[in-house]
């Protein structure tokens, strides 16, 4: 993609109203812009980045033997008041209503659209068990929505909701998310701690909250150091397997206490122990029958009995990692993008744009790596080499490619790693072998 023909609108100066660093940071690359309070449009170079980490999440659950549906936004109130939620849900579901007068909402969940979707067309155990998911836009109406993305009333969700004959199966399938969410945020280049957590409106006696490490991280986090040390990409996962002692063994690593610094309670060792900050970008619970069983959701066991099924939730917020994913890794200059989610890999900068040799040394770099399949957004403006610069660095491609006319006689060109600030002087065929 060129630059010149790109819809980047950056801007120079910190937005007053941006907060935190990825909020900030989202608004000067010209990734999102506020339609209103807490509701964003999502520019090109933002979306491309929210769609890689949709590609991701999509990915994992897919390899977990989750199905992919999508259901409404627009609920009916009346699938709520079954559950018993309508009421309990407060102020920050939108309730609204038809031309008819019938009261809908905009759902800030999924459990009672899933749950009817099972229970008009599952009968047997053996069709189970089941696990659905989507991704999906939803909207909670925040009283003081904040931090951009990562706080804001509309935001694009991965939900999915397991359904299974008892709760051994049931444990299975919370099992089977607890180690699809390590490899997927481990794929988006974060480093993930899942901690035990409350089920809150959701419901449930089974929880984990998994944190994201960042430095500028609203929770505190403790830990095992080894957790450090441990890539759950490295792990060999049959999800037909029990994977209780993985989930065991994980669970171990970040355990420690409120009373971190006293010896006789803490888990860790004090000379093991990690403190730091971190980010929640996703939430699993196991709810039994507090769905199925109020609106109906059975199947006939195989004594021919109906039961009610065992449910679970599962969620992760899309949206909220691309901050999230900010927080974590970001420098003075602006964003630094782990490859996986990088909107563009590499981001080549023409010096002198109407020097007929840069230009000519540009296109055919340009071209060559578009024929390699590898994503380039060449700034081919007419501007100044400064202003370029910092725009490269603000929009924090992993790859900086430099092209000059001093290079251009020589015959190279400079590779910069966005990530180290690596810079190499390297001929064009080797630029070209590096980065395919």
């Amino acid at each position: 993609m060129r630059l010149s023909d790109y819809f980047l609108p950056t801007l120079k100066e910190n937005p007053s109203e941006a907060q935190i660093v990825s909020h900030r940071l989202m608004l000067r690359a010209g990734m999102v812009r506020q339609s209103s309070a807490g509701i964003y449009s999502w520019l090109p170079m933002g979306l491309r980045v929210l769609r890689k980490v949709e590609g991701i999440v999509r990915d994992e659950m897919d390899a977990a033997g989750c199905q992919e549906i999508l259901m409404p936004a627009i609920q009916p109130a009346e699938l709520w008041q079954e559950s018993g939620r309508y009421e309990d849900y407060g102020k920050e579901m939108l309730r609204i209503t038809d031309r008819h007068e019938r009261a809908m909402l905009f759902g800030p969940t999924h459990e009672e659209v899933v749950t009817d979707i099972f229970r008009s067309s599952v009968r047997s155990y053996r069709d189970l068990p089941k696990n659905l998911y989507q991704i999906q836009w939803k909207f909670r109406d925040e009283v003081r929505p904040r931090f951009g993305v990562m706080r804001g009333r509309e935001f694009f969700m991965k939900d999915n909701y397991s359904f299974d004959l008892d709760y051994a199966g049931a444990l299975r399938s919370y099992n089977r998310m607890f180690v699809a969410y390590l490899r997927t945020f481990a794929r988006l280049g974060l480093t993930p701690i899942p901690m035990q957590a409350d089920s809150g409106a959701i419901g449930g006696d089974l929880s984990h909250e998994f944190i994201v490490l960042a430095e500028t991280g609203e929770s505190a986090v403790y830990c095992d150091r080894a957790w450090l040390e441990t890539d759950p990409l490295e792990l060999e996962i049959d999800y037909d397997a029990d994977l209780q002692p993985i989930v065991d063994r994980w669970t171990q690593l970040y355990a420690a206490t409120d009373d971190k610094h006293d010896p006789a309670t803490c888990k860790v060792a004090p000379d093991r122990l990690f403190e730091g900050r971190g980010i929640e970008v996703g939430h699993i619970f196991y709810f039994g029958t507090k769905y199925s069983a109020s609106m109906g959701a059975v199947v006939r066991d195989e004594n021919g009995k109906d039961t009610a099924v065992e449910m679970g939730s599962y969620g992760i917020g899309v949206s909220r990692l691309v901050g999230a994913i900010i927080e974590a890794s970001h420098d003075d200059a602006g964003i630094v993008w782990p490859e996986a989610v990088a909107p563009f890999r590499v981001g080549m900068i023409n010096l002198r744009s109407g020097d007929e040799a840069c230009d000519r040394a540009c296109e055919a770099l340009y071209g060559a790596l578009a024929q390699a399949d590898v994503a380039v957004l060449y700034d081919d403006r007419d501007e100044r080499a400064g202003v370029k610069f910092a725009e490269m660095d603000l929009i924090g491609l992993p790859w900086q490619i430099v092209v000059g006319p001093r290079g251009v006689k020589t015959g190279s060109v400079e590779l910069k790693e966005r990530g180290s600030g690596e810079r190499e002087e390297l001929s064009s065929e080797a630029v070209l072998a590096r980065l395919t």
